[in-house]
């Protein structure tokens, strides 16, 4: 945590104390940020904040309060768990265990940047972990016992993180499929990257977890080969490629 913000949030929202962000993406900002607890107990979160133009459209907040329900339901070390979502007017916050630290991608770039390749056993164990990650989603129930049929749909490094104990954490369910959720794929909409997306992902068919060991399996492939397996310009090549 910077150093300048660690006695000053941003700002407090219910029983969360807001710190500097640490990532951003196209939905959401990603904030350091303590749990506040009675008695001076307190522990470090990452919460994840809509951003203001979507918090004010319903299918955004829907697909946002999806992913905190579909997160919740998957019990495992390697998926980074949802703590609590918290709402306030005009504004959506998802509260997850922090992971202390980086993303599967930024090591990568790094090694890359390095001239050096990940070891094959650490290549392969951290993408075992993110496979048993995945299982436990794809094998969730609801309380009634009924499958839910999670399919992550966006399985890359970005969002694979490398705890500095060594395991590999699945996050960001944003755009997941299950059943029975609330806000779903438009019909002739691609969510994802595509680099990493299956043929059946990538030609608006049907999906199952196999469509995520197949996006595992890519980035299995580049940690060990350290460059991109698909390498190309324009999306519309690679669409092409993919399904070919």
């Amino acid at each position: 945590m910077p150093s300048q913000s660690a006695h000053r949030p941003a700002r407090i929202i219910g029983r969360f104390a807001l710190y500097a962000d640490i990532a951003h993406g196209g939905m959401a900002t990603v904030h350091i940020g303590r749990l506040l607890g009675p008695v001076g107990f307190s522990r470090t979160v990452a919460i994840k904040r809509l951003h203001a133009q979507f918090a004010r459209d319903p299918e955004f907040v829907s697909m946002f309060l999806d992913e905190a329900r579909l997160a919740a339901r998957i019990q495992h070390p390697n998926v980074v768990p949802v703590i609590d979502v918290v709402a306030l007017e005009g504004e959506l916050f998802l509260v997850m265990d922090y992971v202390h630290g980086e993303s599967l991608a930024r090591l990568l770039g790094l090694l890359h940047k390095a001239g050096q390749a990940v070891p094959t056993r650490i290549a392969v164990s951290l993408l075992a972990g993110a496979l048993h990650g995945l299982h436990a989603a794809h094998e969730a129930r609801t309380e009634r016992g009924a499958p839910l049929n999670i399919v992550h749909r966006d399985i890359s490094p970005q969002n694979i993180l490398v705890g500095v104990d060594g395991a590999a954490r699945v996050v960001d369910f944003g755009i997941a499929k299950a059943a029975g959720r609330l806000q779903s794929t438009r019909d002739g909409q691609l969510k994802g990257k595509i680099m990493y997306m299956a043929p059946e992902q990538v030609g608006l068919g049907q999906v199952d977890r196999r469509t995520d060991v197949y996006a595992a399996s890519v980035v299995l492939w580049e940690a060990l080969a350290g460059r991109k397996l698909f390498r190309f310009d324009e999306p519309a090549a690679a669409i092409a490629h993919i399904i070919k």
